[in-house]
């Protein structure tokens, strides 16, 4: 158990962040939820146990938000263990009619939000030696058709945690990002939901099936513990096997 430990995890109000932060006051941490939903992360914090949560809304590409979030957290606590970068926006489109607004927003969530919260929360993390771990995709490693801005935001935030992982290693600090394939979350569900498009991801995710949020929070628990003490700068496919295919059909 991890009593008085603390964690931070954006977009905490549904999906993977939601499962993670369930799973972490399972294991005796308390919880900061984050996300732009404050309905959201209060029916999460209600169901979860109050007690062990602290929510506070806020947009993580805004940076006053950032430090609001990271000084109620040591206001509250004292103390930040870990950081969870699980926030992320998907905005499909092809070069020809993704918008600049677009292309930039994507970018903003899921890099820039990144990049802010783990700037603000480094002197805390160096005090507890702790770490983070950053959600991105099989998409910031391998290209998807009709994706291109998120697929390169994603593949942004993988080198950065790879960069960060040299900087922060001296420090005491780990960072390591997971890469999910098809989840079982409010981005995923337009796809869990379209029978042809499904049955194309079946064909090349070995499982056969979607994650499970629960599935992805256990990664994350893993990266986050002692258990993974001898890991960092690691982008760690949680894929049900689709990146285990060369890309090449079954025969």
């Amino acid at each position: 158990m991890s009593k008085n430990k603390v964690v931070i995890i954006t977009g905490a109000g549904s999906g993977m962040g939601y499962a993670t932060a369930k799973r972490f006051v399972k294991d005796g941490f308390k919880v900061v939820l984050n996300g732009r939903n404050e309905n959201k992360l209060k029916k999460a914090a209600a169901e979860i146990g109050s007690e062990n949560c602290l929510v506070v809304p806020g947009d993580v590409s805004i940076e006053k938000d950032i430090e609001h979030l990271i000084n109620l957290t040591i206001q509250t606590y004292d103390r930040l263990d870990v950081l969870v970068n699980n926030a992320g926006i998907f905005i499909g489109g092809g070069i020809e009619n993704l918008s600049l607004a677009d292309w930039n927003k994507q970018f903003a969530v899921n890099s820039t939000g990144p990049f802010l919260t783990i700037k603000k929360a480094l002197p805390y993390l160096e005090k507890t030696k702790g770490n983070i771990v950053n959600v991105s995709s099989v998409s910031g490693i391998g290209g998807d058709w009709g994706a291109l801005g998120y697929d390169a935001s994603k593949g942004a935030l993988n080198l950065l945690t790879k960069a960060l992982a040299l900087d922060f290693a001296p420090k005491g600090i780990r960072i390591n990002a997971i890469a999910p394939s098809l989840t079982d979350t409010d981005m995923g569900a337009g796809a869990i939901n379209d029978k042809e498009m499904m049955a194309e991801f079946k064909k090349r995710i070995a499982m056969g099936r979607a994650g499970k949020s629960e599935e992805i929070a256990d990664v994350i628990a893993f990266l986050a513990s002692e258990e993974s003490s001898f890991i960092t700068g690691t982008i760690l496919p949680v894929d049900g096997g689709l990146s285990a295919s060369n890309g090449q059909p079954k025969l």
